[in-house]
């Protein structure tokens, strides 16, 4: 079989939206280049020198490729990826070119093209991401692996929202904590949250394609068999306690969550944020502490933002 590969040139703050447009369009996996990449990791705060040549050769802005099979009919669906891409800045997220490029792309060639596009990082004190293909050995004792097909799905740790999520997942998580993870995309923030102590873990999307993917990259990882993965539109109708919740989603969609993560939290809970640009900051700060959240700490990288709050005391 023959593939085709859609190319979405793009700024770095929409990759993960692009690739969500992407993956529901029907394509078959995505590879992300981002310039921000470079910057981030050039040196990383744990001391391993990267090559730039490990990420990208883009110098500013993002692309997305993804890949689509031969049985697909392309220009019966490009309207429809391009109309959604270019409603983006409707939830604050700037597209830039958003120029679209199509190519063929040899059956040999497809299921590793992306490939080249990711390498182990360790994005935490405590938390290293490994593609599956690749072979790695821990720095110390205390490292812990997640194992990840980032093919597949998108959220693989290297972007700053999902970066920033685990840096508060570590940050909050001490042990025995029920966690709820909404937007689970490659489910990386569920499987950390395991990894991080948490006794049990409900993962959520409402993307049936992400709902696979992150199962898949469940089973890829030993112990966590505590992580269950299922289809759900935000919180509605969820009745779990939660000591966590947990969103690196839009903060368009965030705000109509507010009401159900503050049902869900056990007294005292947290309820950590990402997906968080400057200028929605303000409006959802502003509907977190209106419904009684307290901002207990604030992680920046760039322009994202990713907020923890705790659950103040109720009337």
């Amino acid at each position: 079989m023959k593939w085709n590969e859609v190319k979405v040139t793009t700024e770095s703050e929409a990759v993960e939206a692009v690739s969500n447009i992407l993956m529901e369009a029907g394509a078959a996996g995505v590879a992300i280049e981002d310039s921000l990449d470079v910057q981030n990791y050039q040196k990383d705060p744990y001391g391993e020198v990267l090559d730039q040549k490990m990420f990208t050769d883009l110098t500013e802005g993002a692309a997305v490729s993804a890949y689509f099979p031969e049985t697909i009919f392309l220009p019966e669906i490009l309207p429809l990826i391009k109309e959604k891409i270019t409603r983006l800045p409707e939830f604050g997220l700037a597209i830039g070119e958003n120029k679209i490029e199509v190519s063929e792309v040899a059956e040999s060639d497809w299921a590793t093209a992306w490939k080249k596009y990711y390498h182990p990082v360790r994005v935490t004190r405590f938390l290293t991401i490994v593609p599956s293909w690749e072979q790695y050995t821990p720095q110390s004792d205390e490292e812990k692996i997640i194992t990840l097909d980032p093919g597949m799905a998108f959220g693989t740790g290297t972007h700053p929202t999902t970066n920033l999520t685990l840096q508060a997942l570590e940050t909050v998580l001490r042990g025995g904590e029920t966690v709820v993870d909404v937007g689970t995309g490659s489910g990386v923030l569920s499987i950390a949250s395991s990894y991080l102590g948490a006794k049990k873990v409900y993962a959520y999307d409402l993307d049936e394609v992400a709902v696979r993917s992150a199962q898949e990259n469940v089973d890829l990882n030993p112990h966590t068999e505590n992580i269950s993965v299922s289809a759900n539109d935000l919180l509605t109708g969820i009745e779990q306690p939660a000591d966590v919740i947990v969103a690196n989603i839009l903060a368009d969609i965030i705000k109509l969550m507010i009401e159900d993560a503050w049902r869900l939290l056990k007294p005292d809970g947290t309820f950590i944020i990402s997906g968080i640009i400057e200028d929605k900051k303000a409006m959802i700060l502003e509907k977190l502490t209106a419904q009684g959240f307290v901002v207990d700490r604030i992680f920046q990288q760039k322009d994202w933002f990713a907020i923890i709050l705790k659950k103040g005391e109720e009337d």
